[in-house]
């Protein structure tokens, strides 16, 4: 009882923050839109009991994407303040993409389409491994590439400044 009380307020807000994120007009406040619906889904893998899924969700998705489009709207002017084309010429595209593709999650639901699944589970010794082998064998790749990534951050930033006159 507790678990679907969870799951149906998680829902909502999921849902609500997802379509707030095309919705809103300002791009920096869709973007922490966009956070909290990357946020509910990694609850929504919680309650799968996928916590590997839920934690690469959190590290992946609200740690590094979203991290990374908010620098990038940050860094854009323009997008701040809000000075965009009100309108683009490939909204009624995306409009007839999105009713498709709205029918298509109406049929899977309606007509309860069974989807194959696999037999196997993965093995747990496979899942270890591949743990061992991020916190030992690749800490100097991933490293590195933090080191790149910040020095990118950091040039961004330096163009991106005024210049003093």
């Amino acid at each position: 009882m507790v678990l679907q009380a969870v799951f149906l307020i998680t829902a909502l807000l999921t849902l609500g923050s997802a379509l707030m994120v095309v919705l809103h007009r300002n791009l920096f406040i869709s973007a922490l839109f966009l956070i909290a619906s990357f946020f509910g889904v990694a609850v929504f893998y919680v309650l799968l009991e996928a916590e590997f899924l839920a934690v690469a969700q959190v590290l992946i998705y609200i740690g590094a994407i979203a991290t990374l489009i908010v620098f990038a709207i940050m860094l854009s002017r323009g997008m701040m303040t809000g000075r965009t084309s009100p309108r683009n010429a490939q909204a009624l595209w995306a409009a007839g993409g999105s009713l498709a593709l709205g029918a298509a999650l109406l049929y899977v639901v309606v007509f309860r389409v069974q989807w194959p699944v696999a037999e196997k589970a993965v093995p747990a010794d496979m899942i270890q491994r591949l743990g061992t082998g991020l916190v030992t064998d690749y800490v100097v790749p991933f490293e590195l590439a933090s080191l790149l990534l910040m020095a990118a951050l950091i040039g961004a930033v330096m163009i991106a400044r005024e210049k003093e006159v």
